[in-house]
């Protein structure tokens, strides 16, 4: 269980989670999920993770997915942080209905826009008593901490709440400003979590809670109830990490409804951590946290939010590959898993491979001309400024790359020896060791016989069944051995696109030129 003072030890217990809805809670009639990141730096795959389960809810639904920003914490946010974001959201093809860019009734959409929203509902809060002014320093807090026997950091100990209006004038004649605390309750604080089931926070083990600093600054645990309750938010589904901060929110949505602020108090569902390297949780400063990072090496929109979809849930029994379509047909939030999810790089390339295999070859190529052109294999970063040889050679690769592909970062290895004109390639160490004594004879006897070929013969079929002959039959080479040299000559590599079709799309003089290179490079 998420820990945040020590006085939270022990507090919370949660049922066993079931892969069936029996015994939790119904969803309303028409969801309103929302997803609130703040800018802060670059987008992870737990936020990911977290945008693609309330965008999954909405569709699955036929709800309503919002999109805001909480962006009061000026000393950390960064408009970089914030372009990111919604250039992650577009890239993935996550759209939503209401929210930044988009508009909608309940705007503004960013928290740095809605401050005198926070001030005017802090200020009833504080008038009809469940708030409180609290003059205690953290030091002060320490002190009296230590004094009663307690940890230092045992947290705070309600000191201010029943303080008389003259201790208070007092301190403001000291010049010190109040913060605003809400007033925990003395009982249990309970709710069915829709991924845990009941969860129970014992009384006393959540003190009371700032929710506006001494400078007037309204904090998290103001602004994002407040938010959800005026976007008439009632599903609320975030990480696990926040946890710990849900009995706060339930007993500041109290008080909003008895305001009139909030009209129902939203259900809540806790995903589980994404655990990274060593069992332990993903940190976004980890590399395989970083979204941007994965688009870099060749990760489609589709691989990579099917593999998150798998970070707790699942479409069926033995099926890991699905489209955003089934996604959204199948998903229900209470059938993720409340056990900790493990980021699987393997697992996620392996998904994408299977994505990228089932492209159409005319898309695939589109997608693929970036990488290429980034590698600086290809003249332009997109299909209609590609010279017309170009566009030939890469519509007759395209059926022998992209099965052998996981990402679209290796299409550049594979479809470069087939774009370049050069007549000899370094080949690659792996490559190279892969080279036996017999390497020089084969290339011999194969230059051989290719140069007889006439050019209106080179055809990918019967050049393997030239070579099978002229090496395996007639020259006793086992395959391996026979086609091996004439592979690196070739392409420089120890996996390439198939050998014969190949030779075919670069054709009988460059060919032979690249086995001669070879020949007098070994």
């Amino acid at each position: 269980m998420t820990q945040e003072t020590p006085q939270q030890d022990s507090a919370a217990t949660a049922a066993d989670n079931t892969s069936d809805h029996s015994g939790k809670v119904d969803l309303p009639a028409k969801v309103r999920v929302r997803f609130c990141p703040s800018p802060t730096g670059t987008p992870h795959v737990g936020m990911v993770r977290t945008a693609l389960f309330n965008w999954a809810e909405a569709r699955h639904t036929k709800g309503t997915f919002v999109f805001r920003i909480e962006d009061t914490d000026a000393a950390r946010d960064s408009q970089e942080s914030y372009e990111q974001i919604i250039e992650a959201l577009r890239w993935l093809g996550l759209d939503w209905d209401e929210g930044i860019e988009v508009g909608g009734p309940d705007g503004p959409y960013r928290q740095s826009e809605r401050t005198q929203i926070y001030k005017d509902v802090a200020a009833k809060l504080l008038e009809a008593g469940y708030a409180y002014e609290s003059y205690s320093t953290s030091e002060e807090i320490e002190a009296r901490n230590l004094a009663a026997g307690r940890p230092k950091a045992f947290g705070y100990d309600g000191y201010d709440r029943t303080l008389s209006e003259e201790q208070k004038q007092a301190f403001r004649d000291e010049g010190r400003k109040p913060a605003l605390r809400i007033r925990m309750p003395e009982d249990d604080v309970a709710f069915d979590d829709l991924i845990r089931g009941e969860i129970v926070f014992k009384a006393g083990s959540v003190p009371d809670y700032v929710i506006v600093r001494p400078n007037g600054d309204p904090l998290y645990t103001l602004t994002n109830p407040v938010d959800d309750a005026l976007m008439r938010i009632n599903v609320v589904l975030r990480g696990e990490d926040l946890l710990s901060s849900t009995p706060r929110q339930i007993v500041l949505y109290r008080a909003l409804i008895e305001l009139g602020v909030a009209k129902e108090m939203p259900l809540f569902g806790h995903m589980p951590y994404v655990m990274g390297e060593g069992k332990k949780k993903l940190s976004k400063r980890d590399p395989e946290s970083n979204l941007f990072l994965h688009r870099e090496n060749g990760f489609i929109p589709e691989g990579l939010l099917n593999y998150l979809a798998l970070l707790g849930w699942s479409i069926g029994p033995d099926r890991d590959v699905f489209s955003m379509q089934e996604l959204a047909e199948h998903f229900d939030i209470r059938d993720v898993k409340a056990n900790p999810a493990h980021f699987d790089i393997d697992k996620a390339i392996a998904i994408n491979a299977e994505h990228i295999r089932l492209l159409d070859p005319a898309d695939f190529l589109r997608r693929s001309i970036a990488y290429l052109h980034r590698d600086g294999t290809v003249s332009a970063p997109t299909w209609d400024d590609l010279t017309d040889r170009e566009r030939t050679i890469l519509e007759a690769a395209a059926p022998l790359i992209q099965p052998r592909v996981r990402l679209l970062g290796e299409v550049s290895g594979m479809a470069g020896s087939l774009l370049s004109t050069a007549e000899y390639i370094e080949p690659e160490p792996d490559a190279r060791k892969q080279l036996k004594a017999t390497a020089a004879e084969v290339l011999e006897k194969a230059i051989a016989a290719l140069d007889e070929v006439p050019e209106d013969e080179w055809h990918g079929d019967s050049l393997h069944e030239l070579l099978s002959k002229v090496l395996v039959e007639d020259g006793g080479y086992k395959p391996r051995l026979a086609f091996g040299p004439i592979r690196v000559a070739v392409s420089g590599r120890r996996v390439s696109p198939p050998l014969f079709e190949s030779m075919e799309i670069i054709g009988k003089a460059v060919t032979l030129a690249r086995l001669r290179g070879l020949q007098n490079n070994l």
